[in-house]
C-alpha cells in the first residue's frame, strides 16, 4: 500500500489529490458537492490515523534512545502507557476538525507502517543497536513529513467544499429547510 498519489488513479487518495477533483465545484449540485466533502472527509481520517500510527511507532524508538543516554528511567514496558498516550506535541497547528468517520483500512495501514520499519522489531528494540533505531526513526519521521502535507492538501479540499456549501446557504442558493428535513430524527 502507498499514500503517495497516482495521476488517474482510481484510489481515494488519487481523487481528492487530482487537480480536476475540485472543478465544477460552484455549478455542481449541492449533493455531489456533499459527496466530494465526505470523500474528502474519509481520506482525512484514514491519512491522520496513519499519520498517528507512525508518531506511536517514534514515540517508542525516541523513548528507547532516551532510555539509553539516561534522559529516562525504567523499562520500555513499564513507560509504554505514557509514551503513547495522547499529550501535546507542542503548540496546536491542526484545524480542530471533529469527525464521528471511523479510519476505513486501518489493517492496511497498519501493514505499511509495520513495512517501513520491518529491519527493527519494535517489541524488542532494547535488542537493536543505536543506528538501527536511528535509521528507522528516519524513515518514519521522513514518512510523516509526506502523509502530514497530503493531508494539508486533502483538508484544502475538505475546506473548500464546506466554504462553497456554506456560501449557498449564506447566499440563498441552498435551502436550510431542506436541508433539516433530510436529517433523521434525534434519539432522545
Amino acid at each position: 500500500m502507498s499514500v503517495e498519489p497516482t495521476v488517474g488513479g482510481s484510489r481515494r487518495i488519487d481523487r481528492v489529490l487530482a487537480e480536476d477533483f475540485l472543478d465544477g465545484l460552484c455549478t455542481m449540485p449541492l449533493s455531489e458537492l456533499r459527496e466530494l466533502r465526505t470523500e474528502a472527509e474519509q481520506e482525512e481520517v484514514d491519512l491522520s490515523y496513519l499519520r498517528r500510527m507512525i508518531q506511536g511507532r517514534l514515540d517508542i524508538l525516541r523513548a528507547e534512545l532516551n532510555r539509553r543516554d539516561g534522559t529516562s528511567s525504567g523499562t520500555l514496558v513499564e513507560g509504554l502507557a505514557a509514551i503513547l498516550a495522547d499529550e501535546p506535541r507542542g503548540p496546536a497547528r491542526g484545524l480542530g476538525r471533529h469527525t464521528t468517520v471511523e479510519p476505513s483500512r486501518a489493517d492496511s495501514h497498519r501493514r505499511y507502517v509495520e513495512a517501513l520499519v520491518a529491519n527493527v522489531d519494535l517489541s524488542d528494540v532494547s535488542a537493536r543497536s543505536t543506528d538501527e533505531i536511528a535509521h528507522a526513526m528516519r524513515t518514519l519521521s521522513e514518512e510523516e513529513q509526506g502523509i502530514s502535507g497530503k493531508r494539508r492538501l486533502v483538508q484544502n479540499a475538505m475546506d473548500a467544499c464546506s466554504a462553497e456549501i456554506t456560501r449557498r446557504y449564506r447566499d440563498g442558493e441552498a435551502d436550510v429547510d431542506a436541508l433539516l428535513s433530510e436529517q433523521p430524527p434525534s434519539a432522545e
